[in-house]
C-alpha cells in the first residue's frame, strides 16, 4: 500500500525479509502503524507480515462499516480477531468474530468480511504448494 503525503505518493519501507527461518512480530506495533497511515482513512489497511511460498500471513485493520466483497482463495484460511468485532459471511452462515476468536475456512469458499467495530485481524493462507517435478 502506499501513501500520500504532500500530494506525492510515499512507499513503505520496505521491511525486512517476510520469509527468514524464524519471524518474531509485535502485532500491536503492527496494527498502531497501519492506523497511522494514510490508507487507513479509506477505513481499510492491511500489510503481510510474513510470505513464503505455501504461507502467508496478513494484519488487516476495519473501521467500523467497511467491508471486504465476497472472495476466494486456492488455499486454506484462518482468520483470528485480533480487537474489535469482525462479521464475516460464508456458506449460508454468519460467524462474529471477536478477540481470540479463530475461523478455519476451506478453499475455494467464498466469503464476506464487514467490521461491525473498529477492528482487526489476522489471516493465515496456506497456498497448495504445485505437484513434484
Amino acid at each position: 500500500m502506499s501513501e500520500t503525503m504532500n500530494e506525492r505518493p510515499v512507499r513503505r519501507p520496505h521491511p525486512g525479509s517476510m520469509s527468514e527461518p524464524y519471524l518474531e512480530l509485535d502485532l500491536q506495533r503492527e496494527l498502531d502503524e497501519l492506523q497511522r497511515e494514510a490508507a487507513w482513512a479509506s477505513g481499510r489497511n492491511a500489510r503481510t507480515l510474513v510470505k513464503f511460498d505455501d504461507l502467508r500471513v496478513v494484519l488487516t485493520a476495519l473501521k467500523a462499516g467497511a467491508r471486504m466483497p465476497a472472495h476466494k482463495t486456492q488455499g486454506r484460511i484462518s482468520i483470528e480477531g485480533i480487537s474489535g468485532r469482525i462479521r464475516i459471511r460464508a456458506e449460508g452462515r454468519t460467524f462474529d468474530l471477536r478477540p481470540g476468536g479463530l475461523l478455519a475456512l476451506d478453499h475455494g469458499v467464498s466469503h464476506e468480511v464487514e467490521a461491525i467495530e473498529d477492528g482487526a485481524f489476522l489471516l493465515t493462507i496456506a497456498w497448495p504448494r504445485p505437484p513434484a517435478a
